[in-house]
């Protein structure tokens, strides 16, 4: 190699051409670039030889890799790059090195969704193009957005993210290893509203009491709904927001909240089937569930003075910063044309 560079170099500096040298060298044309290169390094830096390289040449993740990797994403993208090492006989680090860098690509886990069929879409289109004119023409500050949620005195899992860091997996503490499971968990159900300005307490739904009509507006309309433009909004108006249950959609509940509530967002207007638009929904709950299951529980009655302490403790900022996002999650639910955002 080292010669035919130096020939290379004699030919150029006689005055022949690229084309004239290939000829004369008997070089393939396929190596064009090789001649182009030599003679421009060398009116470079003066000097022959190849350049230093930054380290050694890939010996595993070589262009007849990438292509077989990409291969096989585009055949099936529902790939563990665990599996696709062992099947290549490669380590786990050369296919993820080849996915992130060379292809660009990333692994984005599965999620489990609410099924929308296309006439949900429809409706969770047309109700968001309503609810972004009404956050356009009302200060989305002003909004109260509601909902209930089952919380067990079990310890919260998240199997993604929660690992522990251990020489082997043997020697990890049990009690630190697994998260026990029972089939029916002592539970209680949560009521609560926020908005971007404050919160509403906790309600809890006593044990054994089905939440229909009647209970919703004895337990949480009567007592705290009534009273928000006192107690959050210093006498002003606000909107309330509710889901699509039963309880709030019947008409005893409708009846109820035209006669003692100003504005609310009725049943013909909140898009259907849409927890991934309501601010609890998407933020607050999990973010309440993760400081009150970060351990199990012994009581309901030890869960419920953990829920409250917890609740209190959430930053108004952070609440604040969940209900702003929402016009935001609108506009991608009319551009996804009702489907699913997240």
């Amino acid at each position: 190699m080292e010669h035919e560079r130096s020939a290379i170099i004699e030919l150029a500096k006689n005055g022949k051409t690229q084309k004239e040298i290939l000829k004369l060298l008997n070089i393939p044309a396929n190596r064009r670039k090789f001649v182009y290169r030599t003679i421009r390094r060398y009116n470079e830096t003066g000097e022959v030889c190849d350049k230093a390289r930054s380290g050694r040449p890939p010996s595993v993740t070589t262009p007849a890799l990438q292509r077989l990797v990409r291969e096989r994403i585009r055949r099936n993208p529902r790939r563990s790059m665990r599996k696709m090492a062992q099947e290549l006989k490669v380590s786990e680090s050369s296919v993820r090195k080849i996915v992130k860098v060379n292809l660009g690509m990333r692994s984005f886990r599965r999620k489990r969704v609410h099924f929308l069929s296309e006439q949900v879409k429809v409706k969770r289109l047309q109700r968001c193009k309503g609810q972004l004119r009404r956050h356009v023409n009302h200060d989305i500050k002003k909004i109260v957005f509601s909902d209930e949620k089952i919380f067990t005195i079990e310890e919260a899992l998240n199997p993604q993210n929660d690992r522990i860091i251990s020489h082997k997996s043997s020697t990890i503490d049990p009690d630190l290893k697994y998260v026990p499971r029972v089939q029916k968990p002592l539970s209680v159900m949560v009521w609560a509203g926020i908005s971007a300005v404050g919160r509403t307490p906790l309600i809890f739904v006593p044990a054994g009491v089905k939440i229909n009509s009647t209970t919703y507006r004895d337990l949480i309309l009567e007592p705290i709904v009534k009273n928000l433009s006192q107690t959050m909004f210093n006498g002003g108006s606000f909107v309330f927001q509710q889901d699509g249950a039963p309880a709030h959609t019947s008409n005893v509940t409708q009846t109820w909240l035209q006669s003692n509530i100003p504005c609310f967002i009725e049943k013909e207007q909140w898009p259907p089937y849409s927890p991934d638009l309501n601010p609890m929904d998407y933020s607050v709950w999990s973010i309440l569930e993760s400081r009150v299951c970060a351990k199990s529980h012994k009581s309901i009655d030890s869960l419920k003075r953990k829920l409250r302490e917890e609740w209190e403790k959430i930053p108004q900022d952070v609440l604040r910063a969940a209900v702003e996002a929402l016009p935001g999650r609108i506009s991608s639910v009319i551009h996804d044309k009702g489907g699913y955002i997240e």
